[in-house]
């Protein structure tokens, strides 16, 4: 085993993200931060760091437990990281779940295409990257 690994190998090798690329554009877009630093996708990251990963509405945290650059199961994350997110983050999460379940009628089916809209822009985190849009 390692002593160091980049960070968005390791998120993605403990199931954080789907792939590695959407881990990297994490770190450039400034969600993820190793002991509240924002760091790149080439950051090296060790034993014991608290890794926090931004995902509207909430920040997540996790302790590093293990250092892996290849992709495990489910099952064996667990040794390798250790959710310490404050529960008052959580209770955030949750009070969102049901705010937005208590304003559907039951029965109402799915919402239609602008409603749908409209959930999206109210629920949205702003993802443009406002940087890339200057003219030097």
């Amino acid at each position: 085993m390692e002593h160091q690994v980049r960070i968005d190998k390791w998120l993605w090798a403990v199931r954080l993200f789907k792939t590695r690329s959407q881990a990297t554009e994490a770190c450039r877009k400034g969600r993820v931060m190793v002991d509240k630093v924002q760091v790149k996708p080439s950051r090296m990251i060790k034993l014991g760091d608290i890794v926090q990963i931004k995902k509207s509405p909430i920040t997540y945290s996790f302790k590093v437990l293990g250092l892996i650059e290849k992709r495990v199961g489910a099952k064996l994350v667990a040794e390798h990281m250790l959710d310490v997110t404050p529960k008052e983050e959580l209770d955030i999460l949750e009070t969102q779940k049901h705010m937005f379940i208590l304003q559907r009628d039951r029965g109402t089916g799915r919402p239609t295409k602008k409603e749908r809209r409209d959930l999206d822009d109210f629920f949205e985190t702003d993802e443009h990257d406002w940087e890339a849009d200057w003219d030097f």
